[in-house]
């Protein structure tokens, strides 16, 4: 029954249940994870399988292997584990850069990829998938390195590139606008585009024990 200028009862129940559905809607997009999340104990893995660029100019070494990527829902630290193979053994202790590019696009090789990928629009070295510099041993990167990079939400890096640089990255000390954009890192080696994976990449390469960078 309805009072004249006034909710009716049922309408109160009515605004009253909607209100908390749509709490309960809001709550539930908070949590919503991926289905892989759940599968691997609230756990996302991440693989980039590393192929030299189909635009390399000849001479430039050919690189090969894994960059592979760890992160416990929903603040845990992101773990990377590289794992590279094909750079020149005479070239050992010579600094490469490896950063994540805004785009998963390999219609030109790496040179597709787009810039840094710069999300809150700073300044290199500090965008989140800087990784900066690592060495090689007998034409080998193994490595193990926390990022700032996340695999969540909408700020993912799932779909981006990885790529591995020339040169060493100036880590933004360069004094010139490209070291704030890139580092000056150079041609671009090879890339990849990171995809959701199994644990079973990760949990093979990270039993060799790689160093941690």
């Amino acid at each position: 029954m309805r009072l004249h200028g006034s909710v009716s009862l049922l309408e109160t129940v009515l605004l009253v249940l909607l209100a908390g559905r749509q709490q309960c809607v809001s709550a539930d997009s908070d949590s919503l994870v991926s289905p892989e999340v759940l599968q691997h104990n609230g756990t996302m893995y991440a693989a980039c399988k590393m192929k030299p660029s189909t635009s390399l100019p000849k001479g430039l070494p050919k690189v090969y292997g894994h960059v592979l990527f760890k992160q416990y829902h929903p603040h845990g630290d992101l773990e990377v584990l590289l794992r590279l193979n094909g750079l020149p053994g005479e070239d050992d202790q010579v600094p490469r850069a490896v950063h994540i590019h805004q785009y998963g696009d390999l219609s030109q090789g790496c040179d597709s990829t787009g810039g840094h990928y710069n999300p809150l629009n700073v300044h290199h070295p500090n965008h989140p998938g800087d990784f900066g510099n690592f060495v090689s041993q007998q034409g080998k990167i193994y490595a193990l390195i926390e990022s700032e990079a996340t695999l969540f939400k909408g700020l993912s890096v799932i779909g981006r590139a990885v790529v591995i640089h020339e040169k060493r990255d100036d880590l933004g000390r360069g004094g010139d606008a490209g070291s704030l954009l890139h580092g000056n890192a150079g041609r671009r080696l090879a890339c990849c585009v990171i995809g959701i994976s199994s644990p079973s990449l990760w949990n093979r390469h990270f039993n060799k024990q790689p160093r941690r960078n």
